[in-house]
């Protein structure tokens, strides 16, 4: 199986949309010879992570929250203090909810590479995908 390399630009993007496009190809619905139980999808390049938004009120309301397992060891941290620690973890965390939850989810998330600002590190032949 040929896997391609599709270029997503998060510049102005909604979060919770691109993110469905991005689990898509991951998953690989967009080939005929999709198949639920199949790895059949594809890689996917986002640049400029660091310019995705949020509609209404949600940048100040939305909360990044884990927990260590211990009693009081939750942790909530902000849309965008997570935004300037970490804006690939947004997409990365958006995608990974919208994968099916079993043994192919982890493969289907090495395949997604997200880079902060318009520079990658990827010289491969990158398709260009208008999401």
């Amino acid at each position: 199986m040929e896997r391609k390399f599709f270029l997503a630009d998060a510049k102005g993007k909604i979060l919770g949309r691109f993110a469905t496009k991005i689990a898509s190809i991951l998953r690989g619905k967009h080939k005929p010879s999709f198949s639920p139980d199949k790895d059949t999808g594809d890689f996917v390049v986002v640049i400029n992570a660091k310019d995705i938004r949020l509609t209404g009120k949600k940048a100040n309301q939305k909360f990044y929250f884990r927990h260590s397992g211990y009693p009081g060891g939750d942790k909530k941290i902000p849309y965008l203090k997570m935004l300037q620690l970490d804006p690939c973890q947004i997409i990365k965390h958006a995608v990974k909810g919208m994968l099916p939850k079993n043994k192919l989810r982890s493969r289907m998330m090495n395949r997604l590479k997200v880079f902060p600002g318009p520079e990658h590190n990827l010289a491969k032949k990158i398709e260009l995908l208008n999401l």
